[in-house]
């Protein structure tokens, strides 16, 4: 059982089936075991089994000799704060944008130092299987805290919160932990939020917590458009990844936000190290380089982007699934502090986000394609070698396959849990887009 739900980046299943309250509390035993830690740091997102999970995992953490510091339902990246801000390691229950019945655990080391696969997770589940739990000398006791008054504090650090305009967005919670921290964020700012859906609600009663699929996002298009707002933004289930929309309803890509952002920061900060995954448009290096940032490239997943960037000193990283890494957060992910630094670029240059975005529109991106593939090494091999004798610029196995040409080029990698490969293409023309699209799918589906 434990098998199905250790991944490569948390503890991911079905509460009652592969994620019961026992699992919980081993789980809290083991950490404890496996970091000889006295305190860690416990949060969760609104899902309905969140209050028994984290109940069975502290007292695991306490019945080890461990305090358990509960911080209560917040976003991740508060998490990932308290971590650093405590200087303890910490836990977090989510299962971000999956279906009500999903639940979660991420873990952090003290600093929100992430724990992946290959840097703890391996070894929780082995201690667990193996049963070889340190001895407690006495347990250890819940302790209630609360810092998001701090984590606030924290986030607007980021913008100079006066240069604000009176700005209209619209934001779409989808019954998630957004609902309870953008009030909090933008609480006394200038700024008027038009809410959708802020009730917390872990049955998802309007729309899955999940703005990467642009069915979720119909709603905050027609807001944003009916009630005349500057942006729209929409956040997943524990509020780490946000999604935009620009004044006229348009649903954009997180490459050209990532791209404005690096812009700022870069403007601002001269020379400084940028790192983006392998699937990011094209425009993200060709931005760093424009100015004058160091382009580093990282496969695709926040453990690696996270170690890559304590090792590099990077000051911003960014995933095409729109996660934005800031250095300063501990070197985290925040939904929240994107949101800020967008409304801040947008109130100092006082221009339309479309019309930001334009300096940005260089190619033809296809949204992420999933084709399903029994064997996937075997359908990388065959991809690699048929494009291999196409005489392409570059190929590259950092994640998957990526394969570049003049002007376009495509990654094709595995998903870590299901039997699916991942398409994701650019091109300088649609035309070119559209042609090699169905060309690569081809290939992947037969």
């Amino acid at each position: 059982m434990l098998n199905e739900i250790f991944k490569a980046y948390d503890v991911r299943g079905i509460y009652g089936e592969n994620l019961t309250e026992q699992i919980a509390y081993d789980i809290g035993k083991a950490f404890v075991t496996f970091l000889r830690c006295k305190k860690v740091v416990v949060g969760t997102d609104m899902r309905l089994s969140s209050p028994k999970l984290s109940k069975a995992l502290m007292k695991g953490i306490t019945d080890q000799g461990a305090d358990a510091i509960l911080i209560g339902e917040v976003c991740t990246d508060a998490v990932y704060f308290a971590s650093g801000h405590l200087n303890q390691p910490g836990v977090m229950f989510t299962a971000s944008h999956n279906p009500p019945q999903y639940n979660g655990l991420k873990f952090c080391k003290k600093n929100a130092v992430p724990i992946n696969k290959n840097t703890g997770l391996q070894k929780i589940k082995s201690i667990i299987e193996k049963k070889q739990y340190g001895k407690a000398r006495k347990p250890g006791k819940i302790i209630k805290k609360d810092v998001l008054k701090d984590y606030v504090r924290h986030v607007h650090k980021f913008i100079d919160v006066r240069k604000l305009r009176k700005l209209k967005i619209a934001v779409d919670a989808g019954n998630g932990m957004a609902g309870k921290i953008i009030p909090l964020v933008f609480k006394r700012l200038t700024v008027k939020i038009v809410p959708l859906y802020f009730k917390l609600d872990g049955s998802f009663p309007n729309h899955p917590a999940d703005p990467s699929k642009y069915e979720n996002l119909v709603e905050l298009q027609k807001a944003v458009r009916e009630k005349h707002c500057d942006f729209g933004m929409a956040f997943d289930g524990d509020a780490d990844r946000i999604f935009f929309v620009d004044e006229n309803g348009n649903v954009i890509n997180s490459s050209l936000i990532s791209s404005m952002i690096i812009k700022s920061i870069l403007l601002k900060n001269k020379k400084q190290k940028v790192i983006h995954n392998i699937v990011c448009s094209h425009i993200v290096p060709d931005t760093i380089k424009k100015y004058g940032g160091k382009v580093i490239v990282e496969r695709v997943g926040h453990s690696f982007i996270k170690d890559t960037m304590r090792k590099t000193k990077a000051i911003f990283a960014c995933e095409h699934s729109a996660h934005y890494y800031y250095k300063e957060n501990y070197r985290a992910d925040s939904g929240m502090i994107t949101s800020l630094i967008v409304a801040e670029i947008i109130s100092k240059e006082n221009k339309l986000l479309s019309e930001l975005l334009n300096e940005f529109r260089r190619y033809s991106t296809i949204e992420e394609t999933n084709a399903e593939v029994q064997d996937k090494s075997a359908k990388l091999k065959e991809i690699e070698s048929i494009y291999k004798k196409q005489d392409p610029n570059k190929i590259s196995k950092l994640d998957g396959v990526t394969v570049e040409f003049d002007n376009w080029w495509f990654n094709v990698r595995p998903s870590n849990t299901e039997p699916l490969l991942r398409l994701n293409l650019e091109a300088n023309s649609k035309d070119l887009m559209e042609e090699k699209k169905e060309e690569v799918l081809n290939i992947m589906r037969r």
